[in-house]
């Protein structure tokens, strides 16, 4: 047994990352993707480190009982068993910052290679053309750029562009007036900002309400010189669509670094000279590349130092009361359904803690709300400390509130929110039972009662016989089951609000079919799964 904590370098990292680390801990090596040779070495390490090729799912876990930390030098999270690792005790903990200049300097680069044509430029002279004339360009200075999500990568690429002289609008429907006044952008909405810039850049969160979201009438909406640029993720632009737009001239060009399946090589646009692509380079940098490495390792430091840790993606760090860990996934999915609601801007939020649990130390509770809330709102990967930040950058105040009495439950959660026009959303849950099953008991006022699922389906519209058929009629055809259904009345003006909980996700043609024939005045998915 070694006298100092051991830790696993699964996969080759700067120099700088052991140097971050420093003499505390017996360092180790070994080929992460030989797993042969990794599952052995795990089995006395406190901490491992790994990057993209390392499988840490739940044998990989099984194997490292002495295991307390998994720390990726990334930003993406796919090659960690993130619940296997939580529901053995493992902190989980990444670097959701370390890419982010290098991710607005490609954007910047791509819009200026669009530009002045440079691909294409270079790779005619080298081909043996002088053509000036068929490459001449545009400059930026007084065009308008469109940033569509402003969260930290797009507030960098505002900052960078503006010393073009340029206008910068952004669509970004979490974000308020006076933050956006702050960073000297324009908020617009989405049409406006379609149909008025002169180019166009995407960062928001891959989900099942922005998948495809510049698609065939969006493209319809710009201007036939606007050009547009993906450095965030795979699938935000339809690329079918994006392939007839660019042939028809419906837009002047594209850049694309990240697709909706990778790698790829051959999709149909690459053919076309009006487009520039990349193979996702938006984090390839020596800089980011170490930067992740020494993150990742000053959290190692603090997570075998008991201490907190700002980057854990599962839990908080610290000592957290065995009662209120239960309330931590619940809340996190209370935040999810909350964001869901939000039909404008969040300018406050309050996160109440009701019952027996009040007592204890439930800071934890507010983060995860938090980290719930703006899980769906922005592109990095939101932890229990970055989320308060997140929620000052846009300007929402937040308060947690503790009360001992919880009337018809033994504890509650709730999260309520005022919106920028005036408006308030809740939505509230509990943990019944041996097992702490999830509950979502209460949203905007109407009452339920019913288990939370993967996915969560919810209808707002005025009440009337055969709703409840035609819901069912429309998701059956679809061979969508419905696992569980709740509907709740207000007797003062005839609203119903309709809580359903599918077997699997429910596509955006098929909620607007299901929101049509109801005549809904709220129709929203939340997608859990994830």
């Amino acid at each position: 047994m070694s006298a100092k904590p051991v830790v696993l370098i699964a996969e080759e990292l700067s120099p700088a990352t052991v140097d971050a680390l420093g003499p505390d801990f017996e360092i180790r090596s070994v080929d992460g993707s030989d797993r042969s040779a990794l599952l052995p070495a795990l089995a006395d390490v406190d901490a491992v480190l790994v990057r993209s090729a390392t499988q840490m799912d739940a044998e990989a876990i099984a194997a490292a009982p002495n295991l307390k930390v998994i720390a990726r030098a990334g930003v993406g999270l796919d090659n960690v068993d993130i619940p296997a690792a939580t529901q053995a005790g493992v902190m989980v903990v990444n670097a959701p910052t370390s890419n982010i200049v290098s991710a607005a300097e490609l954007t910047v680069g791509h819009i200026l290679g669009l530009a002045r044509n440079i691909p294409q430029a270079c790779a005619a002279l080298k081909a043996g053309e002088w053509k000036r004339s068929k490459y001449a360009g545009v400059e930026l200075f007084e065009k308008k750029i469109g940033i569509i999500g402003l969260g930290r990568i797009g507030a960098l690429i505002a900052a960078r562009l503006q010393a073009f002289d340029t206008e910068i609008l952004a669509y970004d429907p979490y974000v308020t007036s006076a933050r956006a006044a702050q960073l000297g952008v324009k908020l617009v909405t989405l049409e406006e900002l379609l149909a008025e810039s002169d180019f166009i850049t995407i960062h928001m969160p891959k989900t099942p309400e922005t998948v495809g979201m510049i698609g065939a009438e969006a493209f319809k909406t710009m201007k036939n010189s606007a050009y547009v640029v993906n450095v965030a993720r795979g699938g935000l632009i339809d690329e079918d669509a994006l392939f007839t737009a660019l042939q028809e001239g419906e837009i002047a060009g594209a850049a694309i670094d990240v697709f909706s399946t990778e790698p790829s090589t051959d999709l149909p646009f690459f053919a076309l000279d009006n487009v520039v692509v990349t193979p996702h380079l938006g984090a390839s940098t020596d800089e980011a590349q170490e930067r992740a490495g020494v993150s990742v390792a000053r959290s190692v430091r603090l997570a075998l130092g008991g201490e907190l840790v700002p980057d854990a993606v599962n839990v908080a760090g610290g000592a957290i009361d065995q009662v209120v860990r239960p309330g931590i996934p619940l809340i996190e999915k209370l935040g999810r359904i909350f964001t869901a609601l939000a039909h404008d801007s969040v300018t406050q939020i309050d996160v109440e803690v009701a019952g027996e649990i009040a007592t204890l130390d439930v800071k934890v509770l507010e983060l995860a709300a938090l980290k719930g809330v703006f899980t769906d709102v922005v592109s990095e990967k939101v932890s229990y400390v970055n989320a308060p930040v997140l929620a000052e950058q846009r300007g929402v105040a937040t308060r947690l509130i503790t009360t001992d009495n919880a009337e018809d439950y033994r504890n509650t959660l709730t999260i309520r929110g005022a919106l920028s026009d005036g408006s308030q959303i809740s939505v509230s849950g509990t943990l019944t039972g041996p097992k702490q099953a999830e509950k979502l008991i209460g949203v905007n006022g109407f009452d339920f009662e019913l288990p939370i699922t993967e996915h969560v389906l919810l209808f707002q519209y005025v009440d009337r016989p055969g709703v409840v058929g035609e819901v069912g009629s429309i998701l059956g055809k679809q061979n969508i089951n419905i696992a569980g259904m709740q509907v709740s009345r207000n007797d003062a003006d005839g609203q119903v609000l309709c809580l359903l909980t599918v077997d699997s996700s429910v596509p955006q043609e098929v909620l607007g079919e299901v929101r049509e024939a109801v005549n809904a005045s709220l129709a929203r998915e939340v997608d859990l799964s994830e």
